[in-house]
């Protein structure tokens, strides 16, 4: 292309990556809105939440996003599920207890994983295991 393009239609990326995985996921972009106090607050209700998204299948990976420069937490997370939409994925993050509460306000994004590993490790003397 020698023309600048803001954007171009998801299925023709889907078409030029069509050998690749194309799972389609959805990530939530979470932000306090009035500072840390009601973030704690509402942390053991939130982390249970994302628990059971787990259990139930849900919860594909979730945590802390820290500070460029690794030092500290303003309260920010990204939390990426499985959902048949992106409305399905907005009703999830609705009922975040962390969300309901006011303590963070979220966004929305349909994201495609295209490629990637995951590795574990699996001890069978220890019983034990480790992602790598």
């Amino acid at each position: 292309m020698t023309d600048f393009v803001k954007s171009v239609p998801a299925g023709d990326v889907k078409e030029a990556s069509k050998a690749m995985l194309q799972k389609q996921l959805y990530a939530i972009f979470t932000t306090p809105v009035n500072g840390m106090g009601p973030v704690f607050e509402t942390l053991e209700e939130h982390l249970a939440f994302q628990v059971q998204l787990e259990k139930d299948g849900i919860l594909y990976s979730a945590g802390p996003l820290w500070t460029d420069d690794e030092e500290s937490w303003e309260g920010e997370g990204l939390v990426v599920i499985r959902a048949d939409s992106r409305a399905a994925a907005i009703r999830i993050a609705e009922s975040d207890p962390m969300h309901k509460a006011g303590a963070r306000e979220f966004r929305v994004r349909p994201w495609m994983i295209n490629e990637g590993t995951v590795t574990v490790r699996l001890d069978m003397s220890s019983q034990s295991f480790q992602i790598v």
